[in-house]
């Protein structure tokens, strides 16, 4: 007995002291701060007190009981907004993508714990914020790049569910979310082994459903208006949950990147008076004008296409399309902006977090201001997102979401320093001066290029693939290849402990990002890959 009161003793000092941090006030000083939504202060302060910014201005001082942050030769920025991820949910079960994948078409197929009669993957009901998992840690990388706020969603399904607005902080999920739900979110694919299992399958599952709602709702309203001589209409959750949409209350986000699926989405948008946002949108500047006329904004992928092949003189040439999709997208931006259409930038959640700013650097190369790409990544994303009341820029009584950055946001110099999540500090550390990031200092880096054979160890079922390596100092690029698909080296580095890369390949029906590490000694390599769905090990040897 005497052990439960300590460990509550110990428990309530602990939410004591993590209620006064948070609770700490702050004051950074001598900075130039760039407010978004009024004019920038060359040198002013910024005070946060209680999760809030209390003031801000060139003339503000710092309180007695504020801890000071000297902002010289920094700026001050609203916290970053990523308009659309997967953060903070949990993995979606192997076992449900094997369901979906066994499955018959048809809605028998529904769960019997759902009252919808709809499979898996056409349940609109699903709600990003049910799946969120608590806890600061896995949001570290992000925050570290300066995010502060995220859009989160599922990506599985046609209909991917209601997603949520979340602050990247917070020990419990009431307290990272900032709004729930925000908007539908539809993507034009198919189910396997059921239906539909084609792209015209999916646009008729759609359209059907949404005239499903409609005449639902028509009946629900007659029923409640004199239920006398009127058979009571069934309930049907995933139909219900198309009816705030139908009636415009809530935004459908269409993931479209080509014109044609653009287009598409909003002849669909059209037909049923949908509050429409395009997700992705590549090809979106394509229909400027149409996307201004509708009122129709875009959460704009920065995740610019690149060359995934290794460049080599035996390699065919590559498609004139793909060269000009290339050379295009990153023009995109500015001419959205010409033609008046309101956009925020999203990073396209699993893509290395450092193209986010470098390829809105490009877009700013190609004509976007910086005020716009800086609006886009800010107030402009909050504002399509409705959270715009709260945060997205450096005003009295908003969320004091904030990043300290020195150098240039869109240069190669850019270090994040600071960043506040709910008027919490999260001090960001630099990376250690050693061989792992000095390429020619230090302990020499081994060198790991070539092709291997592996096998990754996937109990009871053994998967064969290769690895081919291409190295330029600590640098690392190639193929991760099995029968699952062949997938480009993303962010491989190889350091005097080993090396590291992340990769995305398909898996049940749906991309699933891999994080790998792993060592060679000799002729010899192993090491893990870490998924959603767990980490096995793999070994193997170099190819003569």
């Amino acid at each position: 007995m005497k052990f439960s009161y300590v460990l509550f003793a110990i428990a309530a000092i602990g939410l004591l002291f993590s209620v006064s941090i948070s609770a700490q006030t702050y004051a950074v000083t001598n900075a130039r701060i760039v407010t978004v939504s009024g004019d920038t202060i060359e040198n002013g302060t910024v005070v946060v007190r209680g999760g809030l910014i209390e003031s801000v201005g060139a003339n503000v001082k710092a309180p007695a009981d504020a801890e000071v942050i000297d902002g010289t030769g920094l700026t001050v920025y609203p916290g970053f907004i990523d308009a659309l991820t997967n953060l903070g949910l949990a993995p979606t079960p192997t076992t449900g993508q094997q369901q979906r994948g066994g499955g018959t078409s048809g809605p028998q197929q529904a769960s019997s714990e759902s009252n919808s009669n709809y499979p898996e993957g056409l349940r609109p009901e699903e709600e990003a914020s049910d799946e969120l998992k608590s806890g600061e840690s896995q949001f570290e990388t992000s925050r570290n790049a300066g995010f502060t706020t995220v859009l989160t969603v599922g990506r599985t399904g046609i209909f991917n569910g209601e997603s949520a607005v979340i602050d990247l902080a917070g020990d419990s999920v009431s307290a990272m979310i900032v709004r729930s739900p925000v908007a539908e979110h539809i993507s034009f694919s198919t189910i396997r082994g059921e239906y539909p299992g084609s792209l015209l399958g999916t646009f008729s599952a759609l359209r059907q459903m949404m005239l499903d709602a409609q005449r639902l709702q028509e009946i629900q309203k007659l029923y409640a208006a004199n239920p006398h001589g009127i058979k009571r209409p069934e309930s049907d959750k995933s139909l219900e949950a198309l009816i705030p949409i139908i009636n415009r209350q809530i935004p459908v986000v269409f993931n479209a990147n080509s014109e044609r699926e653009i287009v598409r989405a909003l002849d669909l948008a059209k037909e049923f008076n949908l509050r429409a946002i395009i997700a992705g949108g590549q090809e979106s500047w394509k229909q400027a004008s149409r996307l201004k006329a509708m009122d129709v904004p875009v959460l704009l992928s920065l995740n610019f296409p690149k060359r995934t092949a290794a460049d080599s003189p035996e390699a065919d040439p590559e498609p004139m399309e793909t060269l000009r999709l290339r050379a295009e997208t990153p023009k995109g931006p500015a001419r959205l902006a010409q033609a008046g259409v309101k956009f925020a930038f999203e990073s396209d959640s699993a893509k290395n977090i450092g193209d986010f700013f470098t390829n809105a650097g490009k877009a700013v190369e190609n004509g976007l201001s910086r005020d716009a790409a800086i609006r886009a990544m800010t107030l402009g994303s909050a504002e399509i997102l409705g959270v715009n009341a709260q945060t997205g820029s450096i005003e009295q009584g908003k969320i004091a979401n904030l990043v300290v950055v020195k150098g240039d946001l869109f240069g190669k110099d850019r270090t994040v320093k600071q960043v506040f999540v709910d008027g919490k500090l999260f001090e960001v550390k630099e990376e250690p001066k050693t061989s792992a990031n000095r390429p020619n200092g230090g302990r020499a880096v081994p060198n790991v290029a070539g092709n291997y054979s592996i096998t990754i160890d996937i109990p009871g079922q053994p998967l064969p693939g290769t690895l081919a390596f291409t190295q330029q100092e600590n640098l690392l690029t190639g193929t991760i290849q099995s029968s699952l698909g062949t997938a480009p080296i993303r962010d491989g580095k190889v350091t005097v402990e080993g090396f590291t890369f992340t990769a995305t390949v398909e898996y049940g029906g749906s991309t699933v990002d891999i994080n790998v590490k792993g060592t060679v000694t000799g002729n010899q390599i192993s090491g893990t890959i870490d998924s959603p769905q767990g980490a096995v090990p793999f070994s193997g040897t170099k190819n003569p």
